[in-house]
């Protein structure tokens, strides 16, 4: 356990793999929207084993050895399931969630084989120099909510994705409030933005939860 980890703040989400282990990810009682592993999180994470990346049994994967970027992570859940799949992983947020980060990835550092993550601090729209050469995949769960976040996550996305990068992105499609709009809002900047790079090849999936 991290020096700095206090026990009593933290309640424990199991995110069982197909081989039957699970991932044990700590969860803040209090804290910000990043402190929680979100339903879209875990869609992504198993979303990571199907068999178009993971299929033991054919000699099947693509994460390994493959280099992992994880946006807004929060409890780091997809980049640890990445990890356990054999990726390099890098998973970033802001400076208040590298605790949690750290923490996450010490309790599940022996399901890491060949595989490996660290955390590191990236806020949207700042210089991304660290985070290069670009990776393979850059994945994101529930980053879509804050209108205010659209224009420096597309910037980000933009400065870090290469012609060879995949994105992959899940996130609930909420239907009331602000949310409609921010999505749209975040397709349209993207397209706007990545449009502009014709030189680059830039592959989205996007797994949308009803």
């Amino acid at each position: 356990m991290a020096a700095d980890a206090d026990e009593s703040q933290y309640f424990v989400r199991e995110i069982e793999r197909n081989d039957g282990c699970a991932l044990k990810v700590k969860q803040c009682y209090l804290g910000d929207v990043g402190c929680v592993v979100w339903d879209a999180a875990i869609v992504l994470a198993k979303y990571l084993e199907t068999r178009q990346f993971y299929e033991p049994s054919s000699g099947v994967n693509v994460w390994s050895g493959s280099t992992v970027l994880e946006l807004g992570a929060g409890t780091g859940a997809v980049g640890l399931m990445a990890a356990t799949l054999g990726a390099q992983v890098t998973v970033t947020d802001l400076e208040d969630l590298q605790t949690l980060l750290r923490v996450n990835i010490q309790d599940n550092q022996a399901l890491i084989g060949r595989g490996s993550i660290t955390a590191k601090v990236l806020k949207w729209g700042e210089d991304v120099s660290e985070f290069l050469p670009p990776p393979h995949y850059v994945l994101m769960a529930d980053c879509i909510y804050y209108e205010q976040s659209i224009v420096p996550l597309v910037e980000s996305l933009k400065l870090l994705c290469g012609p060879e990068t995949c994105i992959i992105c899940c996130y609930e499609q909420r239907t009331e409030g602000v949310n409609p709009e921010v999505e749209r809002r975040f397709f349209e900047v993207r397209i706007q933005s990545l449009c502009s790079l014709c030189h680059y090849e830039i592959k989205i999936f996007v797994t949308g939860m009803i």
